[in-house]
């Protein structure tokens, strides 16, 4: 019989040195995992008797072996409408040996499957959230946003629905407007503009759900910062690591001679990849840059114009020596 564990976590061979036998006063204490019985040792009382083992009843000689015995099913996830707790048939008419199941069987099958998918839905707050969750994967899918972002969308939606706000609205607005929030939150943002292309939601009604979930969930939403477009920028433009680094070189300086304050950071991010590229001899025009950052050619030029200057940088890309 293996060692329980108790409360703090600690195997319970661990905690038992600290005891006391109370007919000796002795701390001498050994467990006996075979029969699950601690005794002193040194005068040969059982202190405790029938402990419960609570590890497995299997035994397993290495990881994979031991994982593909494991019992736990499929974690909890919030962007499953019912977290992923309820039972799920298969379509295929098989049993768990690969055979086809008999007629009588796959009809009785059939009748199961049809009430068990109206027991998942079966109030307007589920089909809501089974139809939001469909559209979160389609978006998050289409905008290629990683798994904890789409979880932290749905936890946002989740709340949103307790506080009865998407009453009344799109459900494609709110779901957009919580990815977009969860993007910012993760320290992953990406252009509004882009997030409300993918969802064929129009861009001024995405940011009124945005701006009522930020007042109605209290959420805290860090400072958007323009480093954190760089990557997902020069990879679209197809620069090099060189360009990148450079950029956030740039960046830095600018936000410490106070630069950045009050300005569009998509609008500085992309004025900070058009100085590194023609520093590094990778240029990409303004067009192109503004393309891929989403905002106009003249805010290029303008933040252009302004990082050139107030860095002290030639028009040959390269530091005034002066």
């Amino acid at each position: 019989m293996k060692g329980a564990v108790n409360s703090t976590g600690a195997p319970e061979s661990e905690s038992a040195e600290t005891l006391t036998c109370p007919e000796c006063g002795s701390t001498a204490v050994v467990e006996d995992t075979t029969r699950g019985e601690r005794a002193c040792e040194n005068c040969g009382l059982v202190l405790s008797d029938h402990r419960i083992d609570t590890g497995a009843e299997w035994r397993a000689f290495s990881a994979e072996e031991s994982e593909s015995r494991s019992r736990v099913g499929a974690p909890m996830r919030y962007t499953v409408h019912d977290k992923g707790l309820s039972t799920v048939i298969d379509w295929r008419d098989r049993d768990t040996s690969g055979k086809k199941l008999s007629p009588t069987r796959r009809s009785q099958i059939y009748r199961l499957r049809k009430w068990q998918i109206r027991s998942r839905v079966h109030s307007s707050i589920d089909r809501n959230l089974a139809q939001a969750m469909s559209e979160l994967e389609r978006l998050a899918s289409q905008l290629g946003i990683p798994k904890p972002i789409r979880e932290q969308s749905a936890l946002l939606y989740r709340k949103a629905v307790q506080k009865n706000l998407v009453r009344g609205r799109s459900i494609e607005a709110m779901v957009a407007a919580t990815l977009y929030a969860a993007c910012r939150i993760r320290q992953k943002p990406r252009p509004l503009d882009e997030v409300a292309d993918a969802s064929r939601i129009d861009r001024k009604k995405l940011g009124q759900c945005y701006r009522l979930l930020l007042r109605s969930l209290k959420v805290k939403i860090p400072l958007s910062n323009p480093v954190d477009y760089i990557s997902r920028f020069t990879s679209q433009l197809e620069l090099s690591s060189s360009v990148q680094l450079r950029t956030i070189e740039i960046l830095q300086r600018s936000r410490d001679i106070g630069l950045t304050i009050g300005r569009d950071p998509l609008g500085l991010a992309a004025a900070a990849i058009y100085v590194a590229s023609i520093m590094l001899d990778e240029r990409r025009t303004q067009r192109e840059i503004a393309e891929v950052a989403r905002v106009t050619e003249v805010t290029v030029r303008n933040r252009y114009k302004e990082i050139v200057k107030r860095l002290d940088i030639n028009s040959m890309g390269l530091p005034s020596s002066h």
